[in-house]
């Protein structure tokens, strides 16, 4: 056998038995990778769908937390390195495709290039929130306030680079006003100092915000998103408070490693969409203040090609990027 024909032959088995692996996937349980400790949104993201999936695969899908740092690129980097077999996927969201490869030097991977998008779980957008002393009852209202400042006015975020954080500046680049980020160690402690007067306006997401707002401690103006939450159905968008166009929401998905069998990546959106569709599911996701979003792989292929490029964009802008 020459060389050549050797190649040819080598090449049809591994496509046979690529196509036959995918027939019969899963066979084993898949780990589900959460580049992040336990207990945050994305845990719980992650959490709502891979019981049902789980059910349907006939095959435990088992998380694990990987708390390796970096606003959860390093776990991505790991799993964009792993076997394209089906057997290890990870939850992907906005700060590991968007805007942490712009914002942490050498990430190690290309959201577009490393990955094959299974589709969207859910988007997530963040309160503009105001303490209850603030005179202000309007997005209109805190811009006024804020261009009358002869100081950058004090804005609060639950830590640097993440995507609240981000709006802050997009918030300032399209009002035109001037503000000094206060940079908080989570959303928790937060909202604890929006309570206690300490600062006056933050960018929160909304389970944590939810005490708060119940106590009359602080009040919220808008949601971050482009499309009306359905938790808090009777908060203006910031985008119609006067901000056209403006749209930052946390987004989630599932996402294996590039070159993964395509019927392995449709089998798993397939469940994946059928999870999103369960009442249950939906619920969970809601309460969580997040708006299920069932998508092809392509569909979501496209999120993060938009978002990387929106937040890019931004992260460009405010010269904050490459750190």
């Amino acid at each position: 056998m020459t060389a050549l024909a050797f190649i040819a032959a080598a090449a049809i088995f591994f496509v046979i038995a690529v196509g036959l692996a995918a027939d019969n996937y899963p066979t084993r349980p898949i780990i589900l990778v959460i580049p992040l400790p336990p207990g945050g949104t994305n845990d719980i993201m992650a959490r709502a769908v891979a019981d049902k999936m789980s059910a349907a695969l006939g095959h435990r899908i088992v998380i694990e937390n990987r708390n390796a740092g970096g606003s959860g690129t390093v776990g991505t980097r790991e799993v964009a390195r792993a076997a394209p077999d089906g057997y290890t996927i990870i939850l992907g969201y906005t700060s590991t495709l968007a805007t942490g490869p712009h914002i942490f030097s050498n990430v190690g991977y290309d959201p577009r290039k490393d990955f094959a998008p299974l589709g969207l779980i859910a988007s997530a957008p963040a309160l503009l929130l105001v303490h209850r002393d603030l005179p202000v009852h309007t997005v209109g209202e805190l811009i006024a306030l804020m261009k009358a400042s002869k100081e950058p006015y004090q804005v609060a975020t639950p830590g640097a680079g993440t995507v609240n954080y981000l709006a802050s500046i997009l918030f300032a680049q399209q009002a035109g006003v001037r503000v000094q980020q206060i940079i908080e160690k989570g959303s928790n402690p937060l909202i604890t100092d929006m309570m206690g007067g300490f600062v006056k306006v933050g960018f929160n997401p909304i389970p944590v915000s939810r005490a708060a707002l119940d106590g009359g401690y602080v009040r919220a103006l808008a949601v971050t998103s482009s499309k009306h939450s359905t938790l808090m159905p009777e908060l203006p968008t910031l985008a119609e408070s006067g901000l056209s166009g403006f749209d930052a929401t946390l987004t989630y998905g599932l996402l294996a490693p590039a070159r993964t069998p395509r019927p392995i990546v449709e089998r798993l959106n397939q469940e994946l969409r059928a999870a999103l569709g369960s009442d249950e599911v939906r619920a969970r996701i809601i309460a969580e203040g997040g708006e299920p979003e069932p998508t092809t792989p392509e569909q979501h292929a496209a999120v993060i090609d938009r978002e990387e490029s929106k937040w890019s964009a931004v992260i460009r802008e405010a010269g904050i990027e490459g750190r």
